[in-house]
């Protein structure tokens, strides 16, 4: 697929400097890209390879002045970042339209409803009256189990599995091996020491616009439904437990942990490898640093927190400092102490 500069800079409202005519057919990185590709510039450490990068057309920030001249076209937008992220997922759109049909073998139970201009690869399992949205991808291998409902527009890669009765909504993307609604992890404990399993009978309900990495596993709930909002993005390695609610625009790293009936709030940002205890409100705004232990409730919104346990950010950073401040003090109270010795030898 070829495009000019002209109808790049129409789809990301920018602003041309040079050849209006000029074609690219697809993406590079700015100190990598060669003739017909296109890149972009938002960090300024990487601005040196813009006056000598081969592309022939690089986005950029109106507010960037040139040092010296550019042999590229440049297309200028508000935030060269969120621009090159809007051209990258058009194509992807593109790309995926093309994508129609059910390929063989694949099993779709004759109960299933599917929409229109549905893509199904092969050897995918699609259960009793599932339903599945207008426009779906299902990639070679995933399992969509019986009811299960999928929106419109929405991408599962190869492997997924989706267990019954889980709702995913319009424009989520799951990647590769992530399993959506496996049992949360409840037994009772016994007298004896041994456990019984305790039914795990809700699901999982997955909202609009969002989009979940490889290998993450969410927890049906024991009762209800496991919650993730609108536009939540979870990365790769994650554990949701049951019942645990993820709101609206929050973000995950990988490797973190959410123990049960969690309750993350909007707009909430969690930092790799952090793991959070069960049955916790975590107030919007909240940002965990990465290898946080959160253990207590964050009630105030917009609070940062590090360590673990975790607590407010400047407040750990200031302990950090202290500690690390330690074998300093120690020898200054053993000189101290050697001295009021002196001193009191002195004195008698």
């Amino acid at each position: 697929m070829q495009f000019s500069a002209a109808q790049i800079a129409m789809m990301i409202d920018g602003k041309i400097e040079g050849n209006a005519n000029i074609q690219v057919g697809f993406f590079g990185k700015i100190e990598e890209a060669v003739e017909g590709e296109l890149t972009f510039l938002a960090n300024p450490k990487y601005e040196e390879y813009l006056y000598s990068t081969a592309a022939s057309i690089v986005i950029v920030n109106h507010s960037l002045e040139l040092k010296q001249p550019v042999s590229a076209t440049l297309i200028r937008v508000q935030d060269a970042y969120t621009a090159f992220a809007t051209l990258l997922d058009k194509y992807q759109q593109i790309k995926n339209q093309q994508l129609t049909g059910i390929q063989q073998p694949a099993y779709v139970d004759a109960t299933a409803k599917i929409g229109e201009q549905v893509f199904i690869g092969a050897f995918a399992y699609i259960g009793e009256k599932a339903i599945i949205g207008n426009r779906v991808k299902i990639y070679p291998s995933a399992y969509i189990g019986n009811r299960v409902t999928i929106g419109e527009n929405t991408i599962i890669h190869p492997g997924v599995k989706i267990y019954h009765h889980c709702n995913i909504g319009n424009n989520v993307v799951i990647h590769s091996g992530t399993v959506i609604g496996s049992d949360g992890f409840g037994f009772a404990p016994q007298a004896d020491g041994t456990y019984i399993k305790v039914p795990q009978i809700g699901n999982v309900v997955i909202e609009d616009n969002v989009e979940i990495g490889a290998n993450t596993t969410i927890d049906r709930a024991t009762i209800g439904s496991t919650l993730i909002k609108s536009g939540a993005k979870l990365d790769n390695l994650l554990q949701i437990a049951h019942n645990v609610e993820i709101g609206n625009n929050s973000v995950i790293a990988a490797q973190a942990g959410i123990s049960g009936s969690t309750k993350i709030g909007n707009n909430v940002m969690i930092g790799g490898q952090a793991g959070v205890v069960g049955h916790l409100q975590i107030a919007d705004g909240t940002k965990i640093n990465a290898q946080s232990g959160v253990s207590k409730s964050i009630k105030n919104q917009n609070t940062s927190v590090t360590g673990s346990p975790a607590f407010e950010y400047t407040a750990a950073l200031r302990s950090q400092a202290m500690i690390r401040s330690l074998p300093k003090l120690e020898k200054r109270i053993e000189e101290l102490e050697k001295l009021v010795k002196e001193l009191l030898t002195q004195k008698a």
